[in-house]
């Protein structure tokens, strides 16, 4: 990285396995590696707000492109002065490049090589996004980390189709790299190649030979089987720098975290922690915890002890009753318990590795989930 308040430090590598400690400084804080990003689609982590998101133990958080470009704008985001400002989080911040959404969200979809049209989901309006536009919008958004424009498709897929996608993602990653200027920022390039563990080689080299500061493994979790995932990380994360971050796009499950950690994964982001959370779900080291279920009515036990955010306190059977009675209180509370159970579990992960004994970490935490 040679842009000025930047830098990514290799700590350490577990002697047992691939899992590695690292800590990546940006002008606007440290991240401490293995690390999870809250996901802060609109602005905003649904239902809490970044007091009570510093609770949690977040040390950086993410945006997207696609849903701040359709609304308001980043032109108003600017004029508010940047995205961390305007969201009043005084932290590092990742922009996503708005390649997933398009994907997945959006209406009657056109790719060529230009870039893609389609139809807003909110209005169906006409919306072209090119590389150039998509580094156009993050350098208006004004995250510390942006993200190179990518072609993600529908797995699985024909080889051929795989193929053409990833040899599209990799020439818009020139395209994305030469049209960023920010100096505040720095730009991840993205890994595709589907299932395919030669297209993922191919794709990682030639990345490589642009020099990101950073690599980002895409088109995963998009429903194939966990096992189809680790396996393509165990054919990919060789091929990326080891004198710079790896960040695995949209995973996980906690599980999941922890399987990508070992094969030396250090960054990565999800809506699960909050999506579970307004659905009465809460992880724990005993694994999920449905809040609806009775037998926590006259629980006074707290969701979990080791949880150090203002509410961890209050009981089972309180929190049950916020879900019973409808009460908006209920999503925020176990959506804030969530992310901070994904932050203390990424910081017993750093514990271990600088301790040399993540294997035996994993396989405690794995248990409690599996019991």
């Amino acid at each position: 990285m040679n842009k000025p308040g930047f830098e990514f430090e290799l700590l350490h590598q577990d002697k047992h396995c691939n899992a590695r400690l690292g800590r990546l400084t940006t002008p606007r804080g440290v991240i401490d590696l293995p690390t999870f990003m809250p996901v802060g689609t609109c602005a905003t982590v649904k239902g809490l707000t970044t007091g009570l998101l510093n609770s949690t133990g977040a040390q950086i958080i993410l945006g997207n492109t696609y849903h701040l470009h359709l609304r308001p704008g980043e032109d108003v985001v600017a004029e508010m002065g940047g995205l961390p400002k305007f969201m009043d989080w005084n932290k590092p911040m990742l922009t996503d490049s708005g390649g997933f959404q398009i994907f997945s969200l959006a209406k009657l979809t056109k790719i060529d090589e230009q870039g893609a049209k389609f139809r807003s989901h909110i209005d169906g309006s006409l919306i072209e996004i090119s590389p150039e536009k998509s580094v156009a919008i993050q350098q208006s958004l004004a995250a510390d980390i942006a993200m190179v424009f990518d072609h993600v498709i529908e797995l699985p897929n024909k080889r051929s189709v795989v193929k053409d996608a990833m040899d599209r993602t990799i020439r818009w990653a020139e395209r994305s790299r030469d049209a960023h200027t920010l100096e505040s920022q720095i730009q991840f390039g993205i890994v595709q190649g589907g299932l395919d563990e030669g297209l993922r080689k191919e794709c990682s080299e030639a990345l490589v030979g642009l020099d990101f500061p950073g690599y980002a493994i895409g088109g995963l979790s998009v429903g194939e089987p966990p096992a189809e995932m680790y396996r393509i990380l165990d054919h990919t994360t060789p091929y990326l720098p080891e004198d710079r971050p790896r960040y695995l796009m949209g995973v996980g499950t906690p599980v999941d975290l922890l399987e990508s950690v070992r094969r030396g994964v250090d960054m990565f982001d999800c809506v699960m922690p909050t999506r579970n959370g307004r659905n009465a779900t809460a992880f724990t080291d005993s694994g999920k915890v449905k809040m609806r279920n009775r037998c926590h009515e006259r629980d006074p036990s707290p969701l979990m002890e080791g949880i150090d955010t203002p509410y961890a306190h209050l009981s089972r059977s309180y929190l049950r009753h916020l879900f019973m009675a409808k009460e908006m209180l209920g999503p925020i509370l176990l959506s804030l318990h969530n992310i901070a159970y994904y932050q203390r579990l990424m910081a017993e992960a750093r514990e271990a590795i600088a301790a040399d004994c993540f294997l035996d970490f994993y396989h405690e935490r794995t248990g409690g989930w599996n019991a």
